[in-house]
């Protein structure tokens, strides 16, 4: 089996059995992101406690790469830092905005390693992202009220 192959046999098991799926409570910051390019929809909450994601939550409709990526990201920041969440965010959006050019850290970025293959279509990184923006969108909800309470 090529590694292509591989690749798309992952976004296709995340796609077909979404990891993490399904809006749950409770939760401390809720975002509604829109692809306008493509009109895949994403509802996301996330829980957060002692700085640690607890949950992630999500309810989706759109295309199998929008899906299947957040469904592996999920899996990949569930459990991790707020910190570690939004520098794997930050990996994986460099990786989509390379183009294919540059090689993905499998250690770091796991099953998402997948979506390296999608980066050479443009139109379809949004797809990719979507669930990314989303999760970085409610961490810094999470983070900004944290502060507020804080002052």
């Amino acid at each position: 089996m090529s590694v292509e192959a591989m690749y798309q046999e992952i976004i296709l098991d995340h796609y077909r059995e979404r990891h993490h799926a399904g809006l749950r409570e409770p939760y401390q910051a809720e975002v509604h992101h829109v692809n306008p390019t493509c009109g895949d929809e994403l509802t996301l909450r996330v829980k957060v406690e002692n700085d640690q994601i607890i949950d992630v939550s999500y309810d989706a409709v759109g295309c199998s790469i929008s899906q299947a990526s957040t469904s592996v990201m999920t899996d990949l920041v569930i459990g991790h830092d707020v910190g570690g969440a939004l520098a794997l965010h930050d990996e994986f959006l460099e990786m989509m905005q390379s183009r294919g050019r540059i090689e993905p850290n499998e250690d770091h970025l796991e099953d998402a390693i997948a979506f390296a293959g999608v980066a050479k279509f443009p139109a379809r990184v949004k797809c990719a992202l979507l669930g990314w923006a989303g999760l970085r969108d409610a961490l810094l909800r999470v983070q900004n009220e944290q502060s507020d309470e804080e002052n």
